[in-house]
């Protein structure tokens, strides 16, 4: 598969890419990476949910998959990605009996997960494999179960600049939010609410403080779509 291949060039640089391309922000990927577990967590107290099973789908080098135990706490992820160079990268640094990591072929979903996460996946899905995606993970929740889409948002100029300098995201087509929410919807998630996150770079770290106010203004680098499973 040739998106396999692609990514799979980019499985032992994949941190100093992405740091390359961040270094704008004044932050590293740990940083964001953090931020948006952090903030699905919250989400997720806030609906009063826990869960104990989840997806991160595109996981990569896996360092995510482990945010969601860490993090979010839960008992049980898997990790899927299309680059088995990755996948094994994940296997030796994160693997164990109750965090594991397949491709995409090799997992069945059988709607038993409580959680899906995905971050910066649907820009490198071409436009007409997004809805089987989508309903790949429909089917791998259990009815009622969440899935937090997060998409870097091209609606901020600074998001722009990082992906044209990314190596792996320069061919990228980016999703806007009522894309993204009608993707979802279009095939049977209830949208539950979408936010906007990371507004200011380190220099600024000082107005940090303002994020969460802003949340519902459509500039921040990325944007969370949280969605439900329907019950029925």
């Amino acid at each position: 598969m040739k998106a396999a291949a692609q990514f799979d060039q980019f499985a032992d640089a994949y941190e100093s890419d992405l740091n390359q391309a961040l270094a704008a922000s004044g932050e590293d990927q740990d940083y964001f990476a953090r931020g948006r577990v952090r903030f699905l967590a919250e989400c997720l107290r806030d609906l009063r949910k826990a869960p104990q099973s989840a997806m991160d789908y595109g996981c990569g080098i896996g360092g995510t998959t482990v945010l969601l135990r860490e993090i979010v706490g839960t008992t049980r992820v898997v990790g899927l990605d299309i680059s088995e160079r990755s996948l094994a990268r994940a296997n030796v640094e994160y693997g164990s009996d109750n965090t594991i990591f397949r491709t995409f072929t090799q997992y069945d979903p059988v709607s038993d997960l409580d959680l899906t996460y995905c971050n910066g996946v649907f820009h490198h899905i071409p436009v007409e494999g997004r809805r089987e995606a989508i309903a790949y993970i429909y089917r791998s929740l259990r009815p009622g179960g969440i899935f937090a889409l997060w998409e870097n948002n091209p609606w901020n100029p600074g998001t722009r600049y990082v992906m044209a300098k990314c190596a792996f995201d320069r061919d990228a087509r980016t999703l806007t939010p009522p894309q993204a929410k009608q993707m979802l919807s279009g095939e049977g998630f209830e949208i539950m609410r979408t936010d906007y996150l990371f507004y200011f770079p380190r220099a600024l770290k000082s107005l940090r403080f303002l994020e969460p106010r802003l949340r519902r203004l459509p500039l921040g680098a990325q944007f969370q779509v949280l969605c439900r499973r329907p019950f029925l």
